[in-house]
């Protein structure tokens, strides 16, 4: 499983592009968002600078088609609304890729976080790409299963060894003082947590090189 944080750039053809550059203080944040039909539906939390400015422009543009304030005060207000252009989540849509709210809006960009497979992210991307939609991928964290990676006997020592603060920097314990705690050889304690380890370094970075190409390509 990925974890993956990108930034999408909203062009000003878009309108949630043009005011959030209209109003570059105000930070947009996506609640909740669903595609209906050719059309999402959002709720979303406007909050800084000319706030009120900020949703009347949202009102005037003819891109969204019904707005509706939930609740408002001089520097935040949370709207209600239906627009035309839901790009990101046509894009999630068609990648079949659940958007993960919130979503951050400000002056232009969009900043979004996904879990999902290596090939769901792949084809977010693709979708960006056939949008027209510039994007930055900021990092990309790859979820290890130890069940899969370790034996029962490693995932153990590695947990108490994590436990004992071996891993700590600076260590907590030594290697021979763990292994008369476990009362193991410190040879025996060793040889097992430097395989679990090699293990475990092996899958992320096969994972996270994996996720990485299958967005460039």
């Amino acid at each position: 499983m990925s974890h993956a944080r990108m930034t999408v750039t909203l062009p000003e053809m878009v309108w949630i592009g043009a005011v959030s550059q209209t109003y570059p203080d105000v930070t947009f944040e996506v609640l909740a968002a669903l595609p209906a039909d050719d059309r999402g539906v959002g709720l979303v939390e406007l909050s800084g600078r000319d706030v009120l400015s900020a949703v009347a422009a949202m009102e005037d543009h003819e891109a969204v088609t019904s707005l509706s304030i939930v609740g408002t005060t001089p520097e935040e207000a949370v709207i209600q609304f239906e627009t035309t252009e839901p790009l990101l989540l046509f894009s999630a849509r068609e990648s079949g890729l659940p958007l993960q709210p919130p979503i951050t809006i400000r002056d232009g960009t969009a900043t979004l976080e996904l879990t999902t497979s290596r090939d769901r992210l792949a084809a977010m991307a693709d979708q960006l790409d056939a949008m027209g939609l510039d994007y930055h991928v900021e990092w990309i964290k790859e979820s290890v299963d130890p069940e899969r990676v370790l034996t029962a006997r490693q995932r153990e020592l590695v947990l108490e060894a994590v436990e004992a603060g071996y891993y700590d920097s600076p260590r907590d314990c030594t290697l021979t003082e763990l292994a008369d705690d476990l009362g193991l050889a410190a040879s025996t304690l060793s040889e097992t947590l430097h395989r679990a380890e090699g293990k475990v370094v092996r899958e992320f970075v096969a994972d996270l090189s994996g996720a990485t190409d299958d967005l460039r390509e």
